[in-house]
């Protein structure tokens, strides 16, 4: 992991929680709070339906953040929401390109750059979402294909550290499957060798973080990673002591 970039760690809750799940909220905050140091940014990305008092139960030490938004401001998209729109509830960052929202509604770079740039003009932060399905995997084209959505997703004309990237290999979001660790450091190299050349020095300075399957028993070695900066986790971040588990294995 960068010593130059503070660690992120992002929990996505996708379709599960209501009002009574906020309580893991507050209990996640309590202990950060008892940690001497914070050694990385929380950020929680909970239903829409929740972000405003998920807001009033994070205190000062989790962030909040929505989990896709619309490219347009208003107008008529029945059933979106807006990257403006997140902001008034309080989120500060969202995730676009998520696989399963690339898969499910078959959303492709250009709109998920799309995204990302209304998310940028709101003054929220994107987390931008790249992976490679099993049979592309298995074929050996996976890096051509995440540095294909790294191009394809990402704004050109960025003036600073404005977005989060997130690596998940979609073949081990859910599954309990790791990629082993020699390549999720290829993978993130390659990542970091191509944000270098589309955004030149700030592609050093952007986060890159891993999701796929990441527990507490496995976040400190994947987190120990060069180019590792932090995890988008799932399931695992919808309890507080799960969450926290992660968190604390942080060094």
């Amino acid at each position: 992991m960068s010593e130059t970039i503070t660690p992120l760690i992002v929990g996505n809750w996708k379709m599960n929680g209501l009002g009574e799940q906020l309580s893991e909220i507050t209990a996640l905050s309590k202990e950060l709070s008892k940690l001497e140091k914070q050694k990385c940014k929380t950020i929680i990305c909970p239903p829409a339906t929740l972000i405003r008092p998920a807001c009033s139960k994070a205190g000062d030490n989790i962030m909040i953040g929505g989990q896709n938004c619309h490219a347009e401001i208003s107008g008529a998209h029945t059933g979106d929401i807006s990257a403006q729109m997140l902001k008034d509830a309080g989120a500060k960052y969202v995730i676009v390109g998520h696989s399963e929202r690339r898969t499910d509604c078959f959303e492709t770079d250009s709109q998920v750059k799309a995204k990302s740039k209304a998310a940028i003009a709101a003054n929220i932060i994107p987390i931008i979402c790249v992976g490679e399905n099993e049979e592309q995997r298995k074929s050996g084209n996976a890096i051509d294909i995440v540095l294909s959505q790294i191009n394809g997703s990402i704004p050109d004309d960025l003036k600073g550290n404005e977005i989060v990237v997130a690596y998940e290999p979609v073949w081990a979001i859910g599954t309990g499957l790791v990629p082993s660790i020699s390549d999720i450091d290829e993978m993130h190299l390659a990542i970091r060798q191509a944000l270098v050349k589309k955004l030149g020095e700030n592609g050093d300075k952007t986060p890159i973080l891993y999701g796929g399957s990441m527990k507490s028993s496995n976040s400190a070695q994947i987190l120990e990673i060069a180019h590792v900066n932090g995890g988008l986790v799932g399931g695992a971040s919808l309890k507080a002591s799960d969450f926290f588990g992660i968190i604390a294995t942080i060094k």
